[in-house]
């Protein structure tokens, strides 16, 4: 059968009027008015909103916020473990490090450290930019095996602890200057684990910043942006008084 002249052209018209109406082919090859293809054009454009809000990105939602959490805690312990809580570090080591640590804190979820029971209780150190505490310049039989920091926040007390061979530890006390920020004054050092010696007034003050913190994980930010991070030992663990 032969087609209408107005499909053969393109133009369709109005036998009254004589009005053009301009035809154009969609994309399954159907010819379409014009202004229907620009309404398709906006149902299009909206499905696609709807569809963004309906279905966030992964990242957006709990789930996809905690895998990624998950990921970047993973990759900063995959680094650090073999570098003996940083005695061996190197400077690229220590850059990339320090990189790996504050993609973590960006996604802390615990917004007010010093406020929240998560920090609590007995800490063992796995990597540290401070030299005092990586004994590095000890031969390795003098260092400590492994180094802890407790925190009580009800009492305000902080203690640091080695083990074998020395056993040597220091209490403090903590002042909250933020929720995340507090001032540290050392109060008694015990060496050998039991003699006590009072810590001198002009060196035994500091501060520590928790940068991130959660049930395995904790990160803190000392004097001099030195960088402790930490995984929990013992949450019930009470400093003596």
């Amino acid at each position: 059968m032969a087609l209408p002249l107005c499909f053969k052209t393109g133009v369709l018209k109005s036998p009254p009027t004589g009005f053009n109406l301009i035809m154009k082919s969609d994309d399954s090859g159907v010819a379409v008015p014009t202004k229907l293809q620009s309404i398709r054009k906006g149902d299009r454009e909206r499905l696609r909103i709807q569809a963004v809000f309906s279905f966030p990105p992964v990242f957006l939602t709990k789930k996809g916020r905690d895998e990624k959490q998950k990921q970047l805690k993973q990759e900063l312990l995959e680094a650090i473990e073999p570098l003996e809580r940083g005695a061996t570090v190197t400077p690229d080591d220590q850059r990339r490090i320090d990189q790996l640590a504050r993609k973590v804190e960006a996604v802390n979820p615990t917004k007010e450290p010093l406020k929240s029971d998560l920090i609590n209780g007995k800490w063992e150190l796995i990597y540290t930019t401070s030299a005092l505490r990586l004994q590095a310049k000890k031969p390795r039989f003098l260092r400590s095996i492994a180094n802890y920091q407790s925190i009580n926040m009800d009492t305000r007390k902080v203690q640091t602890m080695e083990t074998w061979p020395f056993y040597n530890s220091v209490t403090g006390d903590l002042t909250p200057l933020s929720s995340r920020k507090a001032a540290v004054k050392l109060q008694v050092y015990k060496i050998l684990g039991f003699i006590p010696r009072k810590a001198p007034d002009d060196t035994a003050r500091g501060e520590l910043e928790i940068t991130y913190v959660d049930e395995e994980l904790r990160i803190t930010r000392g004097k001099g942006n030195l960088l402790f991070v930490l995984k929990m030992f013992d949450p019930t663990y009470r400093i003596p008084l």
